[in-house]
């Protein structure tokens, strides 16, 4: 029964999603046709009244259209969500169509359902009732976006597509409202959602994967694990991701200083994780040698950790602090965590979110939160910190020591939001009609892919490491599982 407490968890299973899985996409499909003609329209800067709009608005060049603020970081973000998070997630050795394919599916429906959910809380013309779309939107999709893909890593090849397609169903309602309660209500600033993207993607899907814990899961052992080119190929994504990260953290700040100190901070605080990175997995595995575990994935831990910030001044040096103790905490959750976890807490995490976003998205909400509290005008100026933290309006009375104390709160609100809303949505996951594989045929494209003839056997000892299972460094202990072993 693992962690299930429902008497229907455990029914017969079968892994057929013919009529599941196109029953889920067409229909689906139909009704974001049919919402978005009753409910989305083109806003002000997309619409062909442009030219009056500018004479209106005494606009005087079409240049001044936040589309060409915009659209570069969105081309980034776009990138990282399609490119950096598909192949980051291909280190396993038979499961790249389903990393990378499954990556495409879910971003394609999240971003519709994006689009209307967050446009119903934030984007609604009072004139007309309608949703009101441009550059600004996508991007904030791509965002909502992201945090199901973070979920997806914690239960990469254990779940079905459908189960996947459900997941990003309930995932965006709870981004949209989570990221209301804390931007709108509670009018904490995260603008690279280190908090809202990060910390909630990652609980989510951590929740998610404790509810579906499967105890026999050492039966696809010899599947679950990297080759030689399979690490390559899960490198490319993590360089996608890596130098394009300023473009994620810095694409909704204001334009100006904001947008041009948050794309600094970040750069500074990744660059700093590398080398961190490298340091401690040199000096905690065998002979001083690196694992590429560490190396695809905390690498980017400053990226994530420096997100609630990335506009705030930091400075440079404290960009750099960050990333560096981000470095050492990620890669020591790869070494140490990641094992305990799977063994005393029943969560199993095939992609290690919990090192790569959990750990850093919460450092960076109490960044964030300390560096709000600790804001001066002597720093930022009057107007600098007014527009930095949006003092305007019903919050123009607010101080910057309470600022961060409603920045603390957001944290709370995220961490809930994840672990409560994953908790229910594994539970509906854990229903024997979503066609999800039996625990002997997990991390295997072979279940819901036509996979051609492979040139060399799946027993061949190439095994190398593994995202889920102790490292091999020189205080550990634990047996790591491998292929073609004595």
């Amino acid at each position: 029964m693992g962690n299930c407490i429902v008497p229907y968890c455990d029914g017969p299973k079968s892994t057929n999603v013919r009529w599941t899985l196109p029953a889920v996409c067409f229909v689906w499909q139909c009704a974001m046709v049919i919402l978005f003609g009753c409910f989305v329209r083109y806003n002000d800067e997309v619409d062909a009244h442009w030219p009056e709009f500018k004479i209106e608005k005494n606009i005087t060049s079409d240049a001044e259209n936040d589309f060409y603020f915009r659209y570069p970081s969105f081309q980034d973000v776009h990138v990282m969500i399609f490119v950096g998070f598909g192949f980051l997630m291909t280190f396993m050795k038979r499961y790249s169509f389903g990393a990378v394919g499954f990556n495409f599916l879910v971003a394609a429906f999240g971003i519709q359902w994006a689009l209307l959910m967050q446009g119903w809380f934030h984007h609604i013309d009072s004139e007309d009732g309608m949703i009101k779309i441009g550059v600004e939107n996508i991007i904030n999709a791509d965002f909502c976006v992201a945090s199901c893909l973070i979920a997806y890593g914690a239960l990469l090849g254990k779940v079905s597509p459908v189960q996947l397609m459900v997941m990003t169903l309930f995932g965006v309602t709870l981004f949209a409202v989570e990221e209301y309660i804390i931007l709108n209500l509670i009018h904490a600033k995260d603008a690279g959602g280190s908090m809202v993207i990060h910390t909630f993607g990652a609980y989510f899907g951590l929740s998610i994967s404790w509810v579906l814990y499967r105890p026999n899961l050492k039966d696809s052992s010899k599947l679950n694990g990297s080759v030689y080119h399979s690490d390559v190929f899960a490198m490319i994504g993590t360089l996608f991701l890596w130098m394009f990260w300023p473009s994620f953290n810095s694409a909704i700040c204001q334009h100006g200083d904001g947008q041009h100190r948050a794309a600094i901070n970040t750069y500074l605080s990744l660059a700093a994780t590398v080398l961190t990175t490298f340091a401690i997995s040199s000096l905690l595995e065998k002979n001083g040698k690196l694992d590429m575990v560490h190396i695809q994935n905390s690498t980017l831990a400053g990226g994530v950790a420096v997100g609630t910030a990335a506009e705030f001044m930091l400075s440079p040096y404290g960009a750099l602090i960050v990333g560096f103790f981000c470095g050492v905490i990620s890669t020591l959750g790869y070494i140490y965590l990641s094992p305990f976890l799977e063994r005393k807490l029943k969560i199993q995490d095939s992609c290690g979110v919990h090192n790569l976003h959990a750990m850093p998205g919460v450092i960076g909400g109490i960044v964030g939160a300390i560096s709000a509290a600790g804001a001066t005008e002597s720093v930022y100026g009057l107007q600098g910190l007014k527009d930095t933290f949006d003092f305007t309006g019903d919050f123009k009375n607010r101080t910057p020591a309470a600022q961060g104390g409603f920045q603390a709160a957001a944290m709370c609100v995220s961490i809930c939001f994840g672990i409560g809303g994953g908790i229910f949505v594994g539970l509906i996951l854990r229903m024997p009609l979503w066609g999800d594989p039996t625990d002997d045929k997990c991390f295997d494209d072979v279940i819901y892919w036509e996979v051609p003839d492979e040139e060399e056997p799946v027993e061949a000892d190439l095994h190398y490491n593994n995202h889920t299972v102790a490292n091999n460094h020189v205080e550990v202990t634990e047996t790591r599982f491998t292929v073609g072993q004595q």
